[in-house]
């Protein structure tokens, strides 16, 4: 992905790896589209991490990163590169 911020919104989306994040919110911080934010972790996204992930998520206060306005992202992966833990992957979005 580019740095530019120069793709059109709605062709990737921020992925974001439930076993890893521990919303520390520099994804929030650099984001220049406001696509994050912080909320609890949805009952069925904990049921799908690991016996490390949910530790790690109930250390950090039972919160995660969301990409709550996925479709506007555009691709600049500044969020992946912010992130701490590597826990952020852009995805293109499947027609």
């Amino acid at each position: 992905m580019t740095d530019s911020c120069s793709e059109e919104a709605g062709r990737v989306f921020p992925d974001i790896n439930r076993n890893k994040c521990e919303a520390k919110g520099d994804c929030l911080d650099v984001c220049p589209y406001n696509v994050f934010e912080i909320h609890p972790l949805k009952p069925e996204d904990k049921a799908g991490q690991s016996l490390i992930g949910k530790i790690k998520t109930w250390a950090h206060g039972g919160k995660q990163a969301y990409a709550v306005r996925a479709e506007d992202c555009h691709g600049c992966n500044l969020c992946a590169q912010a992130c701490p833990e590597k826990a952020i992957t852009l995805r293109p979005v499947v027609a």
